[in-house]
């Protein structure tokens, strides 16, 4: 998902606001300023800490319904509750029965702050959270509370934190599989130049980082087009990257601003191949005037796998998910959202093992975790939280009589120049 992102100094003044403003509330939460509360002990002998009680495990969904990205926090928000609802019906987790606790912040990183410091203490994890200035706003806090939390934001800036999981790769890491890709697939050699266009943040920075490693290893020239979220016509940023001959363009900015560029690189005459971040895309795109541009040569990178796959686990999610929500239409956050909430569900089967519902068992639980996931797609290892938990991106691309919008184009792979990259963690 492709991702507006706030200026680094808001995100700092934000987390400095969110530590200082809730301390009260974090203490209360948390019995002290960075552990998991008390433990007590229930009567079948299983420690708890916030979000359990005898009965019930509570969870949290920071999702995105009002924003930029609705649609998307729609059917991630929706996926996991089906996912909740399944292991309820299949008897819950440690005699107790799941429940979401669900909080809109419209991606605004200070709403995000606000239904953080309210649903805290009433819960053991978070399942998903949108938007990765939202979650560093909140980084400290999320690790002072020993709270597992998937973030629907792949930055490299999200890295470094025991109680953060950031799934499958990150932007630069596809980039840099992407460009790899042109490379092999689309005829770019030495010498050529090709475009990245990218949000200012660390989501386009972040990307912007992968592109670059690429290109200087293959002996390629970058040229750099930023801008800002709220920008929506790309037609300088086209008449740039025509000037300077580019062959094809990266593309790590929103779905809108995907679509005005491959719209007016093709009414220009600018036929090259696209490759965009997983957040560049939405099949929403795909009935508007951008559709035809997009199903002609533009694909995105993504370590999830596409709900059209023909793995049984996706044919049955998506089977589940109609019956479920039959005038919903199905994206990518139904697989990425009831993948998410597998994750959170299988830390804290783990945890309940050891008799340890406290959030931080939730964590070591999680990571110790080395191979997951096979079921969905792509292996993630969670036992480290410096690098990526997988160097393997699909290409997909765009198809209308797809359902989710695009089907498998390349297996995923990852990239020798992938395999020698070092991320820089944040």
């Amino acid at each position: 998902m492709k991702i507006p992102r706030t200026p680094v100094r808001h995100v700092a003044a934000l987390a400095a606001l969110a530590l200082a403003v809730t301390a009260c509330a974090s203490e209360k939460a948390t019995g002290g300023s960075g552990g998991a509360a008390p433990s007590v002990v229930g009567g079948d002998g299983v420690k708890t800490g916030p979000g359990v009680t005898a009965d019930r495990i509570t969870i949290g969904l920071m999702t995105d319904l009002t924003g930029p990205y609705a649609s998307f926090g729609k059917s991630l928000t929706q996926a996991q509750q089906l996912y909740f609802e399944q292991t309820n019906a299949a008897g819950g987790v440690c005699g107790r029965q799941l429940e979401a606790l669900v909080r809109d912040h419209g991606y605004d990183a200070q709403k995000a702050v606000a239904a953080y410091t309210e649903i805290a203490p009433k819960v053991v994890a978070i399942a998903h959270f949108v938007g990765s200035p939202m979650v560093n706003a909140l980084k400290q806090r999320i690790e002072a509370d020993q709270m597992l939390t998937i973030p629907q934001a792949w930055a490299t800036g999200l890295l470094g934190s025991r109680s953060i999981q950031v799934t499958g790769t990150t932007y630069d890491i596809d980039m840099i599989n992407g460009v790899d890709f042109l490379a092999r697939e689309k005829g770019i050699e030495s010498g050529d130049r090709i475009g990245h266009l990218y949000f200012e943040g660390d989501y386009g920075e972040s990307a912007l980082n992968g592109s670059k490693y690429a290109s200087e290893k293959l002996g390629l020239t970058l040229v750099e087009q930023k801008i800002k979220a709220t920008d929506q016509d790309m037609s300088a940023q086209v008449a740039a990257f025509k000037a300077e001959g580019v062959k094809a363009v990266l593309v790590s900015v929103g779905p809108k601003q995907t679509a005005s560029l491959v719209g007016v690189s093709l009414a220009k005459g600018m036929d090259v191949p696209f490759v965009g971040s997983n957040s560049a895309y939405s099949p929403q795109l795909l009935p508007t005037p951008a559709g035809p541009a997009l199903l002609k040569d533009f694909y995105y990178m993504t370590a999830g796998t596409p709900i059209s796959s023909d793995m049984p686990a996706m044919k049955k999610l998506a089977a589940d998910y109609a019956a479920k929500y039959p005038d919903t239409a199905i994206d990518s956050g139904v697989p990425s959202g009831y993948s998410a909430a597998a994750i959170v569900v299988d830390a804290l089967k783990k945890a309940c093992e050891g008799k340890d519902l406290t959030r931080g068992a939730v964590v070591a639980a999680h990571r110790g975790r080395s191979a997951w996931g096979a079921e969905f797609g792509t292996v993630m290892d969670f036992t480290t939280f410096d690098k990526p938990a997988s160097l393997l991106s699909y290409v997909a691309k765009p198809d209308k009589a797809a359902l989710g919008g695009a089907v498998v184009f390349k297996e995923a792979a990852t990239s020798d120049l992938a395999k020698e990259y070092r991320v820089p963690v944040g």
